[in-house]
């Protein structure tokens, strides 16, 4: 341990030498090209160089070395996925539907017939399957809630898929350089961050984070907030990124409707990606990413709360405006990342219907762009059924596209953020992926809506590893 700050520094100065040896080249091949020209004669007729004084030589062969320099610090770095794990609950988790409706009955008495009629009329159009799982707290007699359940579950969500990230990239947990932790509702103290240095011993200047109360795209938030620290950081760094939700901590003891919802909606999940900033063993390449932010909206900033009814019960209250702030987050989010991911022959037809609707006064139907030319998988949040029948229907997708947006929803619920990685990893596993195919990855929650397009993989037979505890990875380039 006491050799890791001794390596990052030797890494830096290695980056710096390689930035100044290719400057020096650049110097010195433009100072060769020059003399040379000048001494057989061509700059008699080009630049005449023999007249200059040889400061203006020095000058001449500094400009383009500046120019590359320049060069050098502003261009853009990549971004690469290494490989990544899904958490996969034990079968004693399962939660079946027949289950969870006499679990509403039996153990929660505080619920009235009327709510228990709109909840399992709730669970019968949720698209949940029966495979789907609850901590374990929720499945005792009664079933128990409160912090150190929370606690619990964090860990066994946490540990278990990040020992399987480590154990399929064969990743010295000392060669993290940055960790993104990302759980909206349970916030401790210690954080999920150092729960996990603690635990795996990283690195004692690690750069650390813990992102709450996001929603969602917290997800997709945390690679974005990964992405830019890796592009200010010495070239062979890692970052860790874990997304999870906990539900073990909070009981809602109410009859307000509409705080039950997310009992029914949320399941248990959690995933881990490593990202680097060098190609090596890379599986994606981040290509680009996207956040939007609703939140400016007061129908969005209150469709999604933590709060107390009227007689003083904590629950996470979902507004009925939650289907329309997340279409408007989503159409805002697609106009934004349609430049960059559409080919030109896409744009022109968008560009021409817009100038047709504009000279006929709207009588012209606005074109669609068909971003199946450009995209071949998707992962859109599995919010629900109807979130995933609205994406596809704005997007134009078949069904085969929003196949695992749906079978996800089936096997594991809405496990929040981190449920497009249970996506990927279901496009894996049925050998859809091949060589240069490109992902687009879209998140909504009510704060906004992050969008990100992955292109490419550096492995030519992707695989995808289920097993106890985390389980996936993915093959592309």
């Amino acid at each position: 341990m006491a050799l890791l700050p001794i390596q990052r520094l030797l890494r830096s100065l290695y980056q710096v030498i390689v930035n100044n040896v290719l400057v020096a080249i650049a110097v010195s091949l433009t100072t060769a090209v020059i003399l040379m020209a000048a001494q057989f004669g061509f700059s008699e007729h080009i630049f005449h160089l023999h007249a200059l004084q040889p400061i203006y030589l020095l000058l001449a062969a500094l400009l383009p070395a500046a120019a590359f320099t320049l060069y050098l610090v502003n261009r853009s770095h990549y971004v690469y996925l290494v490989d990544y794990a899904c958490f996969k609950p034990n079968c004693n988790c399962r939660v079946p539907l027949a289950s969870f409706k006499e679990y509403m009955t039996q153990c929660m008495p505080f619920l009235d017939d009327r709510s228990i009629h709109f909840l399992t009329r709730m669970i019968d159009r949720s698209g949940l399957g029966e495979e789907t799982a609850l901590p374990p707290s929720l499945h005792y007699i009664p079933p128990s809630f409160g912090f150190s359940q929370g606690h619990a579950e964090a860990e066994l969500i946490l540990f278990s898929t990040i020992d399987d990230l480590f154990s399929k990239t064969c990743i010295n947990p000392s060669s993290i350089d940055l960790l993104v932790v990302n759980c909206s509702l349970f916030a401790p103290t210690p954080t999920y961050s150092d729960m996990i240095i603690n635990r795996y011993k990283l690195c004692s200047d690690i750069r650390s984070v813990h992102l709450s109360g996001m929603g969602c795209s917290a997800g997709l938030i945390s690679v974005g907030l990964a992405k830019n620290l890796l592009q200010i950081t010495p070239h062979a760094s890692y970052a860790l990124v874990v997304s999870t939700e906990s539900m073990s901590h909070i009981n809602y003891q109410g009859r307000k409707r509409e705080m039950h919802l997310p009992t029914v909606l949320f399941q248990m999940g959690g995933a881990a990606a490593l990202l680097s900033n060098s190609r090596n063993k890379a599986r994606f390449r981040l290509k680009h990413l996207l956040r939007m932010i609703t939140s400016t909206s007061e129908s969005a900033h209150r469709c999604v709360m933590l709060d107390e009814d009227g007689e003083g019960n904590l629950g996470m209250s979902l507004s009925k405006d939650l289907i329309a702030v997340y279409g408007e987050a989503l159409r805002t989010s697609i106009s934004a990342i349609a430049p960059l991911i559409l080919p030109l022959s896409e744009k022109l037809r968008f560009l021409l219907s817009c100038i047709s609707r504009k000279v006929l006064n709207g009588k012209v139907a606005l074109y669609v762009p068909n971003f199946c030319v450009a995209i071949e998988h998707f992962c859109i949040h599995p919010g629900g059924p109807a979130v995933i029948d609205a994406v596809q229907d704005s997007l134009r997708l078949s069904d085969s596209h929003a196949e695992p947006s749906r079978m996800t929803l089936h096997r594991f619920g809405n496990t929040s953020s981190s449920s497009l990685w249970y996506e990927l990893a279901y496009i894996e596993a049925k050998g859809r992926m091949h060589k240069c195919d490109r992902v687009l990855m879209i998140a909504n929650s009510v704060q906004g809506t992050s969008a990100t397009s992955l292109c490419g993989s550096v492995s030519n037979h992707p695989t995808v590893l289920m097993g106890h505890g985390p389980s996936a990875s993915i093959g592309i380039q």
